[in-house]
């Protein structure tokens, strides 16, 4: 009694919670931030969950760029985000939802409530300003023959009351991502900050500009005089669904004449246009092969008054993620995935010499100010935080800490990087986590995780979808494999997968696992089971027939059963038409060589399948193929299907959904307890 009197005076440590995804789905997330023009101020973009209305909120947050005087900046319902400096740095530009439609808005620092910049009758998506910020370009999704904003919603109004709901289409793309073509295009207006008619400076274009699904602010800029604007568009007509002929075009801000192609000699894409400091040169982003979306992305740089490009690292065999200027326009500092990190480099740009910043994690952000490079960074065991670094490299210093309180109550599973020798007698790296309070004398379940892309990388990155420390808190072991075809090794690792998805990488994942059971004796080799996300949930679907032996359960996720089929039902075909060596109807040979469809008389494992509705990247049917398969087959089988989701599971509540699920079906062929 006196023991248990004392411990209530002196008050016990408190107690820390394994991680799981009730924490994951609540956790702050860094989603950009921008320096100020003097340096000395960082405006940061942070995302929050609302579970009861099950979405996620941004607010704008201030820190000093020492990491003091962390403050927020707007607490509005709506999302406020995007956030771009004025010049003088008293105020700041920022996309908002406020007011019922998403327009660009402006906030002084020095007291006041913000004011509505833009007055589009239709959403604004993005949006950039000039260098002395007296104009404004953004994008919205217009119908190409209309004049102005207005003239698409009038249309649009239209179209809502008709009592018809049918589509015509006439040409591909008629539905891309997650989202039904309507007949609109992205496009370009440049207004005057203070006020004034929006000019469509992309008037007539059929292209999407900047590019659709993802494409944003950072595929246009202004010219250093702000007479022009430069941004990326494909422009290729009907040959969009396979073409990856991205251009750079530049155009005047008043509109007065049509767009001019600045890149003309390639084919592939070329994109992220950014001037130098002084204006004299534009840096952007190339690939070399058409029709390949996950070729090697080069720096070229491009003198603006001659219009000689050059490749600034020609001999370097690393894909530029994000990069940024000196400020002296002496140095570009990239950052790329090396060897299952986020690398870090500094280019010269005279020489086009590399060198490498020692660095470990994932940089999901990368700033200059005149003391330094601001990165947003993330690891295994940590969410993003800002943290600044020396132009050298060396210790980062962390600038925020948007999760302390939340991650001093949790627990994490500790994880190292191995490697082995694959396929070929090539070098392949690996990651394992080790499950939350881990005891060496203990037998651990494996979650064995594949990779999407299939040019992806499972690196040391905090993964809000594919998280291997949900499972590290469940009392799993994860392991996730880089096999050929993935990123971060050389262009050569990456393109070994063409031709050969079920090749190659299927002996790396076999030579992975036997190395991690001889390595790791914690590991229980009779509880063993797969998941797998898109051609992760391919190669789940094509192990299921073809590897079947030492898996308890396996989990698929918008994965494609029958490669033949799934070229004639997805929307970008440039992709496997790249893969697979063409269109079917001309060679059939490379989706028919490693296709899981044909091996289903094989299957025996038991199988959870996960699809989402509004998936037109992998069709749900894909999915519903898989389960009804399974089922025929007698296979133990579950199917869950998001109707609202598309590629991915986004809704916080249908995140936690996924994971019980899935989790729940590992326990259950694995035996573990709860």
């Amino acid at each position: 009694m006196m023991v248990l009197l004392v411990a209530a005076l002196v008050g016990a440590a408190p107690v820390k919670k394994a991680f799981s995804v009730e924490e994951q789905v609540r956790l702050r997330r860094l989603q950009g931030f921008k320096p100020s023009p003097d340096g000395t101020k960082v405006v940061l973009a942070v995302r929050e969950t609302d579970m009861d209305a099950n979405r996620g909120r941004v607010d704008l947050w201030l820190v000093g760029a020492d990491g003091s005087g962390l403050r927020r900046l707007t607490s509005h319902p709506d999302n406020d985000g995007d956030a771009l400096w004025a010049p003088d740095g008293k105020s700041v530009f920022f996309l908002s939802t406020r007011g019922g439609s998403a327009q660009v808005w402006r906030l002084s620092l020095e007291g006041g409530e913000p004011t509505q910049v833009t007055k589009s009758p239709i959403d604004v998506d993005s949006f950039v300003l000039s260098k002395d910020g007296q104009w404004l370009a953004f994008s919205a999704d217009t119908f190409p023959d209309c004049d102005t904003l207005d003239c698409t919603q009038k249309r649009l109004d239209e179209k809502a009351k008709l009592k018809t709901t049918g589509r015509v289409y006439e040409q591909l793309l008629f539905r891309h991502w997650d989202t039904w073509k309507d007949g609109r295009r992205s496009h370009l207006f440049v207004q005057k900050v203070e006020g004034g008619s929006p000019v469509d400076v992309t008037k007539k274009l059929v292209a999407d500009a900047p590019s659709k699904p993802f494409g944003g602010s950072d595929e246009y800029t202004f010219t250093p005089d702000g007479k022009s604007l430069v941004f990326t568009a494909r422009d290729v007509g009907r040959e969009e669904a396979w073409s990856t002929d991205l251009d750079l075009f530049v155009t005047p801000i008043d509109g007065s004449k049509p767009p001019t192609k600045l890149t003309t000699k390639n084919r592939a894409t070329d994109t992220r246009p950014v001037f130098s400091p002084d204006g004299t040169t534009l840096a952007y982003l190339a690939m070399a092969r058409p029709g390949y979306e996950a070729d090697q992305l080069a720096l070229v740089l491009r003198d603006w008054a001659t219009g000689k490009e050059r490749k600034l690292t020609p001999m370097w065999d690393r894909s530029v993620d994000q990069f940024a200027w000196s400020k002296d326009g002496a140095t570009i500092f990239i950052s790329a995935e090396h060897f299952g990190q986020s690398g870090l480099f500094a280019a010269s740009t005279g020489s086009g010499q590399v060198s490498e910043l020692p660095f470990k994690g994932s940089i999901g952000g990368l700033a200059v100010t005149g003391a330094g490079l601001l990165l947003a960074v993330d690891d295994l065991k940590r969410p993003s935080d800002l943290y600044s670094v020396g132009f050298a490299g060396g210790e980062l210093k962390a600038l925020t800490q948007l999760n302390k309180d939340t991650l001093e109550g949790l627990k994490f599973g500790d994880f190292e990087q191995f490697k082995f020798k694959g396929a070929g007698g090539d070098v392949v790296y690996g990651y394992l986590v080790k499950p939350v309070d881990f005891d060496p004398k203990k037998k651990y379940p494996l979650a064995f995780l594949i990779h999407g892309g299939p040019q992806g990388s499972f690196g040391n990155h905090f993964h809000y979808r594919w998280n291997p420390q949900t499972y590290a808190g469940r009392g799993y072991v994860a392991v996730m494999i880089d096999f050929h075809g993935s990123t971060g090794y050389g262009q050569q690792f990456t393109d070994a997968i063409r031709g050969d998805w079920g090749g190659k990488p299927l002996d790396d994942l076999k030579v992975g696992l036997a190395h991690v059971l001889a390595t790791y004796g914690f590991v229980d080799k009779e509880r063993l089971c797969a998941l797998g996300a898109s051609y992760g949930g391919y190669m789940i679907n094509w192990i299921a027939g073809v590897w079947n032996e030492p898996w308890k359960c396996l989990v698929t996720h918008d994965g494609n059963l029958d490669e033949q089929f799934a070229y004639y039902d997805t929307e970008e075909l440039w992709f496997p038409e790249w893969e697979h060596g063409g269109p079917p109807f001309a060679d059939k040979s490379g989706y028919v060589k490693h296709n899981p469809i044909d091996h289903v008389a094989k299957w025996r494992v038991p199988m959870l399948v996960v699809h989402g509705g509004k998936d037109f990247r992998v069709v749900d049917t894909q999915g519903m193929a898989t389960f009804t398969a399974a089922q025929r087959k007698g296979v133990p089988s579950k199917f869950l299907h998001f109707p609202d989701e598309n590629h991915w599971v986004l809704k916080p509540a249908n995140s936690v959904l996924w994971h019980e699920t899935v989790l729940g079906w590992l326990d259950q062929w694995t035996g573990a307890k709860r």
